[in-house]
């Protein structure tokens, strides 16, 4: 395949090199190839290994957004740098949460090996006083003395007795060592999950928690909504402040997103600047909650970088809609989606997101 920062070096009024090479109607092609790669990329990442996998499906998607819109071979050597980026990080992400994963399964397994080993130990304990009880009931078998013969019985029946005592207080010991053990790394393995299942830059669930938490909702018969915010012209604050400064952004914004939800809503990132709502109830109150959600958001936010402060007046599009019946995840993504760019579009020429003094 042709590489784009090639193609865009050609002169496309030059005649093509071949009939069938036409330039004008090869580019949406190449583009459009360029960016399913991206997708295909992002989903095999995830099924790949989920909890670190989701988070490139982010980085990817948002890139390939990028490319609907008009492309230069700037933004071409961006997108190649900033997917070689994110392929980097996943890699060293994986590999740094495997490696977490395989210690605490070592360690349960050391400590099932300890557990195993003391109960040997005390196995062979009792074995050893088991058999020097046979060996004192067998001499008392040759005893002709009645009292000798009930002494030594009853020895031996105290230190029988004493010995199934202290099996049974060792063994309950050991189990409850154990048990406390597995409960632990259980709650460490549990809470290692939820991490996972977290956005790492804003604390939200991340993408591949909230499509499956829709999912579930698609099998109920409840009705829900789905709301899509998307930052206007956040681009435009990395472009002139830098990274960092857009991160410290997204997470105030996430945070007072939180702050605004109602501990029943389910709040998420869905990707780059883009944030995702479920709310269990009908289309009108939705609305209503959207509304009261737009006067909280939208506004002046206050970032500190390199020992200034920087204003910034902040807007987001928002698309809201109500699952149909019928509706899969991708339909019920489709439509929101579509409602957000058709408000974005609208905003675009406002420029949303502008220094205040």
């Amino acid at each position: 395949m042709i590489s784009l920062k090639r193609y865009l070096d050609m002169d496309l009024h030059e005649p093509p090199t071949t009939p069938s090479a036409d330039a004008k109607e090869l580019w949406p092609q190449v583009l459009r190839a360029y960016r399913s790669a991206l997708r295909a990329m992002g989903e095999s990442a995830v099924q790949a290994f989920p909890p670190v996998g989701s988070e490139l499906k982010q980085r990817l998607d948002s890139l390939e957004t990028k490319l609907k819109d008009d492309v230069s071979g700037k933004l071409i050597d961006s997108t190649e740098s900033s997917v070689r980026d994110s392929l980097s990080k996943w890699g060293q992400r994986t590999a740094l949460h495997l490696d977490a994963q395989a210690g605490e399964i070592k360690e349960l397994l050391l400590v099932l090996a300890r557990t195993a080993e003391a109960v040997g130990e005390r196995d062979q304990r009792c074995a050893l006083q088991l058999h020097e009880c046979t060996a004192r009931l067998q001499t008392i078998a040759k005893l002709e003395d009645l009292t000798a013969i009930r002494a030594s019985a009853l020895k031996t029946a105290l230190e029988l007795k004493t010995s199934v005592d202290r099996m049974a207080q060792e063994g309950q010991a050991a189990i409850s060592q154990l048990r406390s053990e597995v409960l632990n790394y259980k709650s460490r393995l549990e809470e290692a999950e939820k991490v996972a299942l977290r956005d790492g830059l804003t604390g939200l669930r991340n993408r591949q928690c909230i499509e499956d938490l829709i999912d579930r909702r698609v099998q109920s018969v409840l009705p829900f909504c789905l709301v899509l915010l998307d930052l206007d012209g956040f681009k435009t604050v990395n472009d002139t402040y830098g990274h960092l400064v857009g991160d410290e952004l997204l997470r105030q914004f996430a945070f007072e997103l939180q702050s605004a939800s109602r501990s029943t809503d389910i709040i998420g990132r869905w990707g780059g600047d883009e944030f995702i709502i479920v709310l269990d109830c009908n289309l009108p109150q939705a609305v209503q909650q959207t509304a009261r959600l737009r006067q909280w958001l939208d506004g002046d936010y206050t970032l500190e970088s390199n020992a200034r402060t920087i204003k910034l007046r902040v807007a987001a599009s928002v698309g809201l809609v109500e699952r149909l019946p019928g509706e899969c995840l991708k339909d019920i993504i489709a439509r929101a989606d579509e409602a957000m760019y058709s408000q974005k579009a609208v905003h675009r020429s406002s420029h949303s997101i502008a220094a205040r003094a």
